[in-house]
């Protein structure tokens, strides 16, 4: 195998795949590596998205990748990438609040600009209180959005009033998701069967 090619299935195995409880309801993200390590311990079993067949670890290396689908490749074998496995014991679904981190706000907002817009690496984006916490203001979903280094620059230490600027959508505590962790352009168009609520962004980074 080439180095090339070695790259491309180590990108794979890094992939995500939706992870469903024994009741079909998503309850976490994990990766293609781990997913086919939980398969082939027999904990979970790899769900077919269109006809929600689902495959033991033997039956699944026998399923003909479609054409054109990411596959891993190895010199005897040619196996599809799961996007969905199936928990065989697990039933609850995770109720916690999604914790405020900084990972988690930039995952929220979308590495987006909440005054402009403009979309860009984590590098050309911070943390703005839009309370300055010179004026009172505290450090939450509520009161903190994602600023490129313009727009924090232009607000400063003032109110969005005092500033002249508006945000693009208000600032809420996100509800805990198995996405939560993924940014828009990491989740697969699969999932929608299983969350209808999920919608992926089109152009998303």
């Amino acid at each position: 195998m080439q180095l090339s090619e070695t790259a491309r299935t180590a990108d794979l195995l890094d992939r995500a795949t939706l992870v469903l409880n024994r009741s079909w309801r998503p309850v976490h993200v994990t990766t293609v590596r781990r997913a086919l390590c939980m398969v082939f311990r027999d904990s979970a079993r790899i769900v077919e998205p269109e006809s929600l067949a689902t495959y033991s670890f033997a039956e699944w290396i026998e399923f003909p990748p479609p054409l054109g689908a990411p596959a891993i490749r190895s010199p005897s074998l040619r196996v599809a990438a799961p996007e969905v496995v199936l928990l065989r014991r697990y039933d609850r679904v995770p109720s916690h609040e999604a914790p405020f981190t900084r990972r988690n706000l930039f995952l929220r907002d979308d590495f987006t600009c909440q005054y402009c817009g403009v979309r860009s690496g984590g590098d050309r984006l911070s943390v703005d209180h839009i309370l300055p916490r010179s004026r009172g203001g505290n450090t939450s979903w509520e009161n903190c959005v994602l600023a490129c280094v313009s727009c924090n620059a232009r607000k400063a230490d003032r109110t969005l009033k005092e500033a002249g600027l508006r945000l693009l959508r208000p600032p809420v505590r996100p509800r805990w998701s198995p996405y939560l962790t993924l940014r828009p352009s990491q989740r697969m168009e699969s999932w929608q069967r299983f969350a209808p609520e999920h919608r992926r962004r089109s152009g998303a980074r």
